[in-house]
């Protein structure tokens, strides 16, 4: 059988993040959402995005294809059922379709279908918010999936732990007088990943591959260092996507940085309103401030954004793609992408200076930056253009 993700009508409440990839490729837990079902399938799988994004995530349609909400993460039983699906039959969640059956080239109307209600809990990423509020969730649902029947790699000497049978550490991982407390959650430390000394962790933590934790940083859950990422300071309940850095002192909390970002020394957000009241975020799908729902909301910031030292941010600030943000004072709670400047104003960043750092950041990576990430980078920069009203 061959599956397909779709994006679905979340993907606009998903931005800045789903401007350069599509939802099934946004990390929440220990893996992606694209990741994850992949391991329950045992199968690779292809996407329908945005048409700009094809040529990165092109997508395969066979004779019989089984397609699947991206914004729903899998479970074994409801693994089990998409696998079972039939001819004309589709697996709901309410008014949602989660997964359907379909053949080359026909036309869907699912008053035709069979309709298969999924009665059971469900984890959905449907608002930037998600990512962070419900990383606890899917640090726990991944953890046990991926580790079960599996040994962790002995903890070295000279780690002080917690709740041992909680912490999981991959091959090639180092950790030296560090403290890990499972209690609250579990630990996955990935291959290659690095704990340094000092460090205070208190789960639910997931380190992906070739992360590092630097001197003295202090974590606590649910947080979740995507690959390659370097991280110093405080965090709290916070998910960086991969490949982005917060090296130094400073303090992050429930927020989300996409990937290629990095905060200069001592950036600091608040996620906390001084009068404890809701917190709103600039919304692309409505054009303006949407309600949250809760009351610790931080930082939402886009691929390739940057700031500089000393940077300050306001409670429920969201960032674009492609934004380079310094100077003193707080920046205002939406900063559009290819905005270059801070609190005394901005500018328009220009394309070709974005191209020429993407290039130099993913170089250290040993990540090319090609000619399908520049155009995508260029369509964004066209698309988001209504929003550079300085």
């Amino acid at each position: 059988m061959n599956y397909i993700l779709f994006d679905g009508d979340v993907r606009n409440s998903l931005l800045p993040f789903t401007y350069t990839k599509p939802v099934a490729d946004i990390r929440v837990g220990i893996l992606t959402i694209r990741e994850k079902w992949e391991k329950h399938l045992g199968l690779t799988t292809t996407t329908i995005t945005e048409e700009y994004l094809e040529a990165k995530y092109p997508m395969v349609e066979m004779e019989e294809n089984i397609l699947l909400n991206a914004s729903y993460l899998p479970t074994k039983e409801l693994v089990i059922m998409v696998k079972n699906l039939s001819k004309n039959e589709a697996i709901f969640k309410g008014e949602d379709v989660i997964a359907f059956y379909s053949e080359e080239n026909q036309e869907v109307d699912f008053e035709d279908f069979k309709h298969i209600e999924f009665e059971e809990d469900l984890l959905q990423i449907k608002n930037t918010w998600d990512i962070f509020s419900l990383n606890d969730k899917a640090i726990r649902a991944d953890f046990d999936f991926i580790t079960e029947g599996r040994k962790s790699e002995p903890i070295p000497n000279g780690v002080n732990c917690i709740n041992k049978e909680d912490i999981f550490i991959e091959e090639g991982a180092k950790l030296t007088f560090a403290t890990l407390n499972a209690t609250n959650g579990p630990i996955y430390i990935g291959e290659n990943a690095e704990i340094m000394e000092g460090v205070v962790v208190r789960g639910a933590l997931a380190m992906c591959n070739d992360s590092v934790l630097k001197l003295g940083a202090k974590v606590y859950g649910a947080t979740t260092l995507g690959p390659f990422c370097k991280v110093g300071g405080e965090v709290n309940n916070s998910v960086l996507m991969g490949f982005s850095n917060k090296g130094h002192d400073g303090f992050l909390g429930n927020s989300v940085i996409g990937e290629w970002c990095n905060l200069g020394a001592d950036t600091n957000n608040s996620n906390l309103k001084n009068n404890y009241a809701e917190v709103k975020l600039w919304s692309y799908e409505t054009g303006r401030f949407a309600k949250t729902g809760l009351q610790f909301c931080g930082l939402i910031m886009g691929d390739h954004s940057k700031c500089g030292i000393n940077t300050m941010f306001n409670t429920g600030t969201v960032i674009g793609v492609s934004a380079n943000i310094f100077g003193s004072g707080f920046p205002r709670n939406f900063v559009p992408s290819f905005s270059w400047g801070g609190a005394s104003g901005f500018t328009e960043y220009k394309t070709n200076k974005v191209f020429e750092v993407a290039k130099i950041v993913m170089s250290r990576r040993n990540v090319f930056f090609d000619d399908k990430e520049q155009a995508i980078l260029e369509h964004i920069f066209e698309e988001t253009k209504q929003y550079r009203n300085y």
